[in-house]
């Protein structure tokens, strides 16, 4: 039997985990008020404006009023990620409480910890995410478009501001127009994060201790993440369909803000280039980082989805690449991103 979350603290101190994330976050990059205003309202037009290019490219319309856009700035993005975390986690947390019920002390001191790990992981992101869609907030999810780091990107690089915003913008367009024009697509999410869940050991997870740990940062050393390292035989069948399915989505929406750029975006050869350089990290730290939190595979997800997506599109058409919206089971494989014509034969013959 479950325990409801409401009769024991929770295990992770979701407020210590927001606090100390929007802390070691910063507050970017050095904007006057009248800057500020302006890429704000910039961005909110440019995600507006991205609805009817995401629509008119890939023939998926959501319905108006659903999904919320918002412009944030780093501690708004913690935030809303400590709530989404607090909802994602929640299956995962009532089964092992309901299996092993730590005492009062333990759960109190434990909460702290992980809520401080939680906070660290958070303060790290909140400076690297442009945007991101929220499929955990109530009813349909929303949009989060985090202001000072596209502002610090578009000053790094040194591209044309109005040009990146909107570049940024169908990208993160695409993933709302995603979940709010599939009806299915976060159900699913959901059950699948449910299946993890129901595959975790309670007591080989409780008792995995700062051995682990330690395994996994020379792990993250080696080319692997802490995620391999927590995950049985059973947990990684769920998360090679997670990755199928997080590799579309991403692949998708890199190849609908690279195809529509040309025609809305001047500078949109020379943004994608220096942004793929970007993207493989700054330095030694950041690059086992990236790999430790496995930011190194979310990499690789926008590489080989968009590889997917495009090469099904130049073999059927975007209308017959929509059948991959019609239902779960149509979703590609993690190996079936490899070999696009395998998922043309399974779904389309």
């Amino acid at each position: 039997m479950s325990v409801p979350s409401t009769e024991l603290p929770p295990m992770i101190d979701w407020g210590l985990a927001a606090a100390l994330g929007s802390r070691l976050a910063g507050d970017g990059p050095v904007v006057t008020r009248a800057e500020a205003d302006a890429a704000v309202a910039e961005l909110r037009a440019g995600a507006h404006r991205s609805t009817g290019l995401v629509r008119d490219f890939t023939g998926l319309d959501a319905p108006d009023g659903t999904a919320p856009i918002l412009v944030v700035d780093r501690p708004g993005w913690v935030q809303a990620n400590v709530e989404g975390f607090a909802v994602a986690t929640r299956p995962m947390v009532e089964k092992l409480v309901a299996s092993k019920p730590p005492s009062g002390l333990a759960l109190k001191v434990g909460s702290k910890v992980t809520g401080a790990e939680v906070g660290g992981l958070l303060g790290f992101l909140a400076g690297k995410v442009l945007g991101q869609f929220d499929p955990f907030h109530p009813d349909h999810g929303r949009l989060l478009l985090v202001a000072p780091n596209i502002v610090h990107v578009e000053r790094e690089l040194g591209v044309d501001p109005h040009d990146f915003r909107l570049w940024v913008c169908l990208h993160e367009e695409t993933h709302r127009v995603q979940f709010t024009a599939v009806p299915w697509m976060r159900e699913h999410l959901f059950s699948e994060i449910q299946a993890i869940s129901d595959a975790v050991e309670p007591s080989s997870f409780l008792d995995a201790g700062v051995e682990r740990i330690a395994e996994a940062i020379k792990a993250g050393r080696n080319g692997g993440s802490i995620v391999d390292m927590f995950s049985s035989p059973e947990q990684r069948e769920v998360l090679d369909r997670v990755t199928g399915m997080m590799s579309l989505l991403e692949g998708h929406a890199d190849v609908v803000m690279d195809d529509v750029g040309p025609t809305v975006i001047p500078s949109v050869e020379r943004i994608r280039r220096k942004f793929t350089q970007r993207r493989q990290g700054v330095g030694a730290l950041d690059r086992i980082l990236r790999r430790l939190l496995g930011l190194e595979a979310k990499m690789a997800q926008y590489r080989d989805g968009a590889k997917f997506v495009r090469a099904v599109v130049d073999k059927v058409g975007m209308a017959e690449f929509n059948a991959v919206w019609a239902a779960p089971e149509n979703l590609p494989g993690k190996a079936e991103l490899a070999d696009p014509e395998g998922w043309v034969r399974r779904v389309l013959a």
